[in-house]
């Protein structure tokens, strides 16, 4: 099939001018972990803590995106590793724009992170991973998944009957077994705002 498209990237507004009219730098900002690691908690408590400090962000979780864009995709490794392909992609888009973006995935192996900062850029990628162990996921089991699990409702598990890699390169590890959400969510703004502050 012939492709046709003709790209107009270079007549766009540029993301420096779009960071400039939003006073801050864009940044994909990646949270990794089993179901139940606190992801999507301390994502939200992020979002809200610089949403209140005036800075423009979006916010990405898996359970949202599936039920959109990637409503099409089950749970093979196919679509798994498809899933974050398209939510990498979007987050480019909002890079360009000067969104700084929180994302919540699984991304459960080393080769799909890597695949999503290779198209988000190095130097835009901020991988945070809440780290957690199995039996302290299953005991909050705040989505009641672990539960299913066990009376064989769902298959492919990630972290049961699916694998899941810890990060070899987190920029940052949060221990949310033994810190608070408090402490964690200081830690990340600890580091964070040097890198989104224009």
């Amino acid at each position: 099939m012939a492709n046709n498209t003709v790209p107009i990237f270079d007549k766009m507004l540029s993301r420096e001018q779009k960071q400039s009219l939003l006073h801050q730098k864009s940044l994909c900002i990646w949270f990794t972990g089993l179901s139940g690691s606190g992801k999507s908690t301390l994502a939200l408590a992020l979002e809200h803590y610089l949403f209140q400090q005036g800075f423009k962000t979006a916010l990405l979780d898996g359970d949202n995106v599936r039920q959109g864009i990637n409503s099409d995709l089950g749970f093979s490794d196919k679509e798994r590793t498809e899933n974050i392909r398209r939510i990498a992609e979007i987050n480019k888009l909002f890079l360009q724009n000067g969104i700084i973006t929180i994302n919540a995935f699984l991304s459960p192996t080393n080769a799909i992170r890597q695949m999503a900062k290779e198209i988000v850029g190095q130097d835009d990628f901020y991988l945070i991973y809440t780290q957690a162990s199995l039996k302290t996921c299953k005991q909050r089991d705040v989505k009641g998944l672990y539960k299913k699990v066990q009376q064989g409702e769902i298959q492919n598990f990630t972290g049961i009957s699916s694998v899941f890699e810890e990060p070899i390169h987190a920029d940052l590890l949060l221990d949310t077994d033994m810190q608070t959400i408090e402490v964690c969510l200081n830690e990340i703004i600890k580091q964070i705002l040097p890198k989104i502050k224009l």
